[in-house]
């Protein structure tokens, strides 16, 4: 089915879905409800289910039937290939149209791919978002933009059906450089608390009640709440992946190294992410580090 670039069907836009994921899928599903016609298209055609969307066999195929495609992919080469690639979203989206990139990927990617995108005058927005699973069902993610401010304000109100912040950081790869910044400092709090409960352990008091004790004092937070308790009851199973988790920090680290720019915890926390995907670890939960304590 292609819809062309009509902008309305039945009251709604033709929106465009690549990566239907953990976080994903129940976006796209939100962006559907909000009553835009959802196409989509899949490397694995069973990721796609029994979503009732209209299936593409490519992504220029899919590009070529929407107003706005988003996509929410693993890593750099992976939006590269959807967007640039053979039969890529650049041989189908018309000028004019615009590309929401939810991924977390490199900021000089995110440039490049914005840069060749707009030879064709397509527009791109690099909108990585955070919140995990449950925000992204609940619809309330954070989503960090970068790009230019007309397209943040055509695509704002589909932005609006996922999240509850949205924050336009700066130019192309801005956005990314701020999921950056959050990686940082989410997954160094995660150590922290992980570091936390292993001296609690092994000093003998119980972890259960000194993360209870921490939570009503300044070290409360969103890592000691939600991984603290992982860690406290020891359940590993993955929400967000650990792997993606170090995927992201190569991309902090490579950034620092290129700007030659000192980032001390944020390399020992790299380091304790290296040595997490060794124990073969990466399928966990992130609060899977205190195990790495454990084991040296």
């Amino acid at each position: 089915m292609s819809c062309g670039i009509s902008g309305k069907v039945s009251g709604g836009m033709n929106v465009g879905f690549i990566g239907l994921g953990v976080m994903g899928r129940p976006m796209a599903l939100h962006l559907q409800a909000a009553g835009h016609v959802l196409h989509v298209w899949a490397r694995r055609p069973a990721s796609i289910g029994d979503l009732p969307a209209v299936i593409h066999a490519t992504p220029a195929a899919l590009g070529a039937a929407c107003d706005v495609v988003f996509t929410m992919v693993t890593s750099s080469a992976d939006v590269a290939a959807v967007a640039l690639g053979d039969n890529g979203l650049i041989d189908g989206m018309a000028a004019g149209s615009v590309l929401v990139d939810c991924s977390t990927i490199a900021p000089a990617a995110a440039r490049r791919i914005a840069a060749a995108l707009a030879v064709k005058n397509i527009q791109m927005l690099d909108a990585p978002v955070s919140g995990g699973e449950q925000g992204a069902i609940e619809a309330t993610l954070a989503i960090m933009v970068g790009g230019a401010t007309e397209a943040l304000e055509r695509v704002r109100p589909l932005l609006e059906k996922l999240g509850s912040r949205i924050v336009h950081v700066g130019p192309s790869g801005a956005g990314q450089v701020a999921k950056a910044c959050n990686q940082m400092v989410m997954v160094a709090a995660i150590e922290a608390v992980a570091e936390a409960l292993h001296l609690a352990r092994a000093a003998g008091a119980d972890p259960a009640k000194v993360r209870q004790a921490l939570a009503g004092g300044s070290a409360a937070s969103r890592a000691l709440d939600v991984m603290g308790q992982r860690m406290v009851e020891r359940d590993f199973a993955a929400g967000i992946e650990a792997r993606l988790h170090h995927k992201d920090f190569g991309l902090v680290l490579e950034a620092a190294r290129q700007s030659g720019m000192p980032l001390p915890l944020a390399a020992r926390v790299g380091q304790q992410l290296n040595a997490l995907m060794a124990l073969d670890l990466g399928k966990n939960d992130t609060s899977a580090l205190l195990r790495v304590l454990e084991t040296t």
